[in-house]
């Protein structure tokens, strides 16, 4: 008779059964069912540009508890993996690894090898240590997110998720590209697909445009300065408060509430920038908040997303002085004629943004242009949700997908849209309805970017 083990023998357990479920198929999905017996579940792919951690597994035991419930009420579920392995995070993830930066002016090098040994992350040189061609630098795309691939693949078996492997798939792979192009391409001709050059938000590190899904606030310290504006009607002083005097070159208007009495008087007139000279006309505009510092402020292009309202829809000339290398450039817009301020403008042209302010700040203190000190501050900035610095908004020729920001019938047909759904929990419902209502601008699809889906 067979004696039980003091201890059970649970080596090789996980991998055996896996085997098992495998050959018969015990998740597969069964392609002959008809569409109201199966219960889908469209689980965002992970990015695989990092390494794994509890979350990973926190959220998609979620996933697979749903997946195993409905299985279990007599459903057909619909249950694939797939993986987003193209885009910013994978190619910065392959900058850091390997120690390289993409130049596709390079040629390719059939023989290139990776300055590191892959997997050796203490041997990890210096992002841009080595600048390679486009094709060799996707080639190690290719390289790590495999890699990565399967080390979540492997992950994912040992938990035992319910998952259709069969079914696994890449945002970067052919079949993903090909539903995407043609996806595009259906949105082109319904005219729901549109390329304008425009002010987009800009990662300098990465030298891309971003979308508004894509950011988070960062908190930062800063400094509110106090310029002194000189007004048309008796050179009146005008104080404004900013906390970017590197952008007053850029500066297009001065705007404040239409119902701030303090300056009605002003309102159609104009005023002269500190320094550079250049006549900018006062106006007023409902986004303008009276409580915010001296209630006036100048409108530059471009500072934030409330520039790029104002300068839209007060229908304002552009004065770009920020590259897309996030310094100042090197000509300085056309308005400024005099030689003071050219002169100031040829010492902050080719600074980054922070030594530009702190030029410009001694310029305007030594010209007594400035009232007081800076005052220190913490305000939230705007930052991409990878990158490294805050991000800049430049004018560039990019691509758009309309989702409601700007149509509200639009905006209305989708908040509809989600009071067709059952949402579980039902606070859900309350967090999409404001995510809607809170989009200001269309979806920019459009990036700068090496390894990802190409527009057709």
């Amino acid at each position: 008779m067979a004696t039980v083990p003091d201890k059970p023998t649970i080596e090789g357990l996980e991998s055996k059964w896996d085997d098992i479920w495998n050959a018969q198929g015990v998740y597969r999905f069964d392609r002959s069912k008809s569409r109201d017996e199966v219960f889908s579940i469209d689980t965002p792919p992970p990015t695989v540009s990092g390494s794994l951690h509890v979350g990973h597994v926190f959220s998609y035991t979620h996933t697979d508890a749903i997946a195993r419930y409905q299985r279990m009420s007599g459903a057909e579920v619909f249950y694939p993996m797939g993986w987003d392995d193209n885009g910013l995070p994978t190619e910065r993830r392959v900058q850091n690894y390997f120690g390289v930066r993409c130049d596709p002016t390079l040629p390719y090098n059939p023989d290139f090898e990776p300055p590191t040994d892959a997997g050796d992350e203490k041997a990890i040189k210096k992002r841009g240590d080595v600048n390679v061609s486009r094709r060799n630098f996707v080639e190690l795309c290719h390289i790590l997110t495999t890699a990565d691939e399967q080390a979540f693949e492997d992950l994912w078996r040992q938990l035992g998720l319910s998952v259709d492997w069969s079914m696994t798939y890449a945002t970067i792979d052919e079949r993903c590209q090909r539903v995407a192009q043609r996806a595009f391409l259906r949105n082109l001709q319904r005219g729901e697909a549109y390329q304008i050059e425009a002010p987009s938000l800009w990662d300098v590190t990465f030298k891309t445009a971003v979308a508004q899904a894509e950011l988070e606030d960062r908190e930062q310290p800063s400094a509110y300065h106090q310029l002194k504006f000189h007004g048309s009607t008796d050179n009146t002083e005008i104080i404004i408060d900013t906390t970017r005097p590197e952008l007053l070159p850029a500066c297009v208007a001065l705007v404040t509430h239409p119902e701030d009495t303090r300056y009605q008087n002003l309102l159609g007139t104009t005023a002269t920038t500190p320094i550079f000279g250049v006549e900018v006309p006062i106006l007023s505009h409902e986004l303008a908040d009276p409580d915010k510092g001296t209630g006036i402020a100048m409108v530059c292009t471009f500072g934030d997303t409330t520039d790029v309202t104002w300068w839209r829809e007060l229908e304002l000339p552009v004065r770009a002085i920020i590259d897309r290398s996030g310094r100042i450039t090197s000509n300085p817009p056309e308005a400024i004629t005099s030689k003071e301020g050219l002169e100031a403008f040829k010492l902050m042209a080719g600074k980054t943004i922070f030594s530009a302010k702190k030029e410009i700040v001694r310029l305007l203190q030594e010209a007594e242009e400035m009232v007081g000190e800076p005052r220190p501050i913490n305000h939230a900035v705007k930052f991409f949700e990878k990158g490294d610095r805050p991000l800049e908004i430049v004018t560039s020729r990019q691509w758009y997908i309309r989702n409601g920001g700007r149509d509200p019938h639009l905006n209305e047909a989708l908040i509809a849209r989600g009071d067709e759904m059952r949402w579980h929990p039902p606070y859900m419902q309350g967090r999409y309805t404001n995510w809607i209502e809170g989009l200001n601008g269309d979806w920019l699809i459009s990036r700068q970017r090496f390894f990802g889906v190409p527009i057709p």
